[in-house]
C-alpha cells in the first residue's frame, strides 16, 4: 500500500490533535520498529506500521470515559478506534482484524504468537525507557 506510513501518520496528529506527546511516542515507536524490521523477515510490513503508529488510540477514550488509562485500558479502547481511522484509508479487513487483536494484548502477556506483536512490545518497551530517562 504506496504511502502507508503517510496515511496512518496523517490520521495520527487528527486524532491526537494538539497532544504531542503521544504523537511523539507513537513516531518514536514506529522508528523503534523500523529498526527491528530491518533483522526480521517473516513479518507483515504494513500490519507492524499500523500497530506502531496506531497502538496507543485508546489512550483518548480511556481518560474521558474513565478519567485515566493504564496499559489495560489502551487495550481495551484501542482496537476499535484503530479500526476506525484504518477504515478510512481502505485497509484490509483481513490486516484490520490482526491489527485490532496486537494493539488488544500489546501491554499484556502475549496471546498471540505473532512477529508482529512481538516486535511492537519490543519497541514500545525500548521507548518507554527512554522516556522514563528523560
Amino acid at each position: 500500500m504506496q504511502y502507508l506510513k503517510a496515511k496512518l501518520i496523517k490520521l495520527l496528529v487528527k486524532f491526537f490533535d494538539d497532544d504531542y506527546r503521544r504523537i511523539a511516542h507513537a513516531l518514536d515507536v514506529l522508528d523503534q520498529t523500523e529498526k527491528i524490521l530491518k533483522t526480521k523477515d517473516d513479518s507483515d510490513e504494513d500490519i507492524i506500521i499500523a500497530c506502531a503508529i496506531l497502538h496507543d488510540m485508546g489512550i483518548k477514550q480511556s481518560e474521558k470515559e474513565l478519567g485515566y488509562n493504564n496499559g489495560k485500558t489502551q487495550e481495551q479502547f484501542g482496537p476499535s478506534a484503530a479500526e476506525v481511522l484504518l477504515k478510512e484509508i481502505d485497509f484490509p479487513e483481513e490486516k484490520i482484524i490482526k491489527v485490532k487483536e496486537i494493539i488488544s494484548n500489546h501491554h499484556s502477556v502475549s496471546k498471540y504468537d505473532y512477529i508482529e506483536l512481538e516486535i511492537l512490545k519490543e519497541a514500545d518497551k525500548i521507548v518507554n525507557k527512554n522516556e522514563s530517562n528523560v
